[in-house]
């Protein structure tokens, strides 16, 4: 159960990567509301996976969810550029989280 609150805590902290680049320095109420609200759940869910999962691995699986998810989006949803540097960037990441969770 603790690698499922952990992938979801990831998927959270997408969400509130996304909302907070929507809020525009949290000057727009609704994707303010949403980043807060996401990143608490987004913490309470780590700190659930943290019960059973080491630190070492945990902290690194949920900011490399984020991080590859968050870049997806902008590219997906904000039309942000993606060259060579980073897409291997993000694999890099990805490979990274593969290795962590096989560990």
């Amino acid at each position: 159960m603790a690698w499922v609150y952990l992938i979801l805590a990831g998927l959270l902290e997408i969400v509130w990567a996304f909302a907070m680049k929507q809020s525009d320095g949290f000057t727009k109420l609704v994707p303010t509301v949403v980043t807060l609200v996401a990143m608490l759940a987004s913490f309470a869910l780590l700190a659930l996976a943290m019960r059973n999962l080491p630190l070492g691995t945990a902290y690194p699986v949920w900011t490399g969810i984020g991080a590859v998810g968050a870049f997806a989006v902008g590219i997906v949803l904000l039309g942000e550029h993606v060259n060579i540097m980073r897409a291997s960037a993000a694999a890099m990441i990805l490979g990274g989280l593969v290795l962590m969770k096989a560990s």
